[in-house]
C-alpha cells in the first residue's frame, strides 16, 4: 500500500469522527421515534430507558473509512467487510429481538473463521512453534472470545468508546513509530476517529448506547487488526494494548467458573462494575481505564526493546487497577 501523506491522514480522521458525530445525532432521533431503547434490569448500570443501537453509525463510518483507504488493493479488505456487515447485521437483530447464545456464537465462529480462510497471513501467528491447521482453531477460539470480552465490558457510559480510542491510536503510533504494517496502523485510526465521534454521545450520563450492534462488529475488527500484528516482530504490543479489557473479562469469567455460577447468565461482577457498585462514577471508572491505557502505550513502546519486562510491567499495572476497582485496601 502506498503510504498515505500527512493531510490525507489527517483529513480521513476528520472525515470519519464527523460521519461518526453528525451520523450518531441523526440516528439517536430515529431511535428514540422508534422507541428502540436499552430497558433497565437489576443487572443494568443505569436507571432509566437508553435508547440503543449506536453502534450502526460507529461501525458504518469505520467500513466507509476502510473503503476509500484500501480501495486500490485489489480487494484485500473485501473479506473483513463482509464478515463484519454479516456480524453488524446479526447483532442488530439481536438488539431487537434477543436471539439464542449458541445463534450468536456461531455466526461469530463463521464470521472469524471466513477471514481467517481468506486473510491468512504469510508468516504462522505463534511462529512456527505449533502446526498451522491447529494454530487456526486456536486463533478463532481466541478471537471469537475477544469478540465477546468487547460485548460482555460494555457496561457503562464511555468504556467502550474508550477502550476503542486507546487502542486504535495507539495502534497507529506505535506503528507509525516502528516501521510497522501502515494498513494496520491507519485502520487503528480510523477506529479511533469513530469511536472519537460518538464519545460525545455516549459520555456520562449517556444519551445513546452502542448496543451489540456495535460492541460485536468493534470486538471484531480490533481482534483482527491485533492478530495481523502476532506474526510480527510487534507481537508484544497485541498483549500490551487491549490488557485492561482482556484481563477484566477473563479473571471474571475464571472466578464465576470458580464459584460454579452460570457464567453465562448476565451479571454485574466485572471489576469495572464493582467499582460503580461501591460508588465511583461511570466517567471516574472510564477515565481511570483511560490513564491505565496511556500506560500500557507506554510499555508498548518500550516492548519494542525489552518485549518480556514490558509484558509484566503492563500486567502490573493492570492488576493494580483490578485492585482499586475491587476496592481491596
Amino acid at each position: 500500500m502506498e503510504i498515505m501523506n500527512f493531510v490525507h491522514i489527517v483529513f480521513i480522521f476528520i472525515i470519519t469522527a464527523s460521519i461518526s458525530f453528525l451520523g450518531t445525532k441523526l440516528l439517536l432521533g430515529f431511535l428514540r421515534d422508534k422507541k428502540i431503547f436499552d430497558t433497565p434490569n437489576e443487572r443494568s448500570s443505569h436507571r432509566k430507558p437508553i435508547p440503543k443501537g449506536g453502534g450502526i453509525v460507529v461501525i458504518g463510518a469505520v467500513l466507509i473509512a476502510f473503503v476509500v483507504i484500501f480501495n486500490s488493493r485489489d480487494d484485500t479488505y473485501l473479506p473483513l467487510i463482509i464478515a463484519t456487515l454479516f456480524l453488524a447485521l446479526i447483532s442488530w437483530i439481536d438488539d431487537l429481538k434477543d436471539l439464542p447464545a449458541g445463534l450468536r456464537l456461531t455466526a461469530q465462529f463463521i464470521s472469524s473463521t471466513f477471514v481467517l480462510l481468506m486473510m491468512s497471513p504469510s508468516e504462522p501467528y505463534f511462529h512456527g512453534i505449533i502446526p498451522t491447521w491447529f494454530e487456526l482453531i486456536i486463533i478463532a477460539f481466541i478471537w471469537v472470545w475477544f469478540i465477546n470480552v468487547f460485548n460482555f465490558m460494555d457496561g457503562i457510559d464511555g468504556i467502550t468508546a474508550v477502550e476503542t480510542i486507546s487502542i486504535g491510536s495507539g495502534l497507529f503510533l506505535i506503528i507509525l513509530i516502528s516501521g510497522g504494517r501502515s494498513e494496520v496502523g491507519l485502520s487503528g485510526l480510523v477506529l479511533a476517529a469513530s469511536a472519537l465521534g460518538f464519545i460525545w454521545w455516549n459520555w456520562s450520563p449517556s444519551q445513546l448506547f452502542l448496543g451489540d450492534v456495535g460492541s460485536i462488529p468493534l470486538g471484531f475488527i480490533i481482534g483482527w487488526l491485533l492478530l495481523q500484528i502476532l506474526p510480527t516482530p510487534l507481537w508484544p504490543i497485541s498483549i500490551i494494548i487491549p490488557l485492561y479489557y482482556f484481563s477484566d473479562a477473563t479473571i471474571t469469567l475464571i472466578i464465576r467458573c470458580l464459584n460454579k455460577e452460570r457464567f453465562w447468565l448476565p451479571h454485574r461482577q466485572h471489576f469495572y462494575q464493582l467499582a460503580t457498585n461501591r460508588g465511583l462514577s461511570h466517567a471516574h471508572v472510564s477515565l481511570t481505564i483511560l490513564i491505565l491505557n496511556m500506560c500500557l502505550l507506554g510499555w508498548a513502546y518500550f516492548s519494542l526493546i525489552f518485549p518480556l519486562i514490558s509484558i509484566l510491567c503492563a500486567s502490573l499495572n493492570v492488576v493494580l487497577i483490578l485492585f482499586y476497582f475491587r476496592g481491596v485496601k
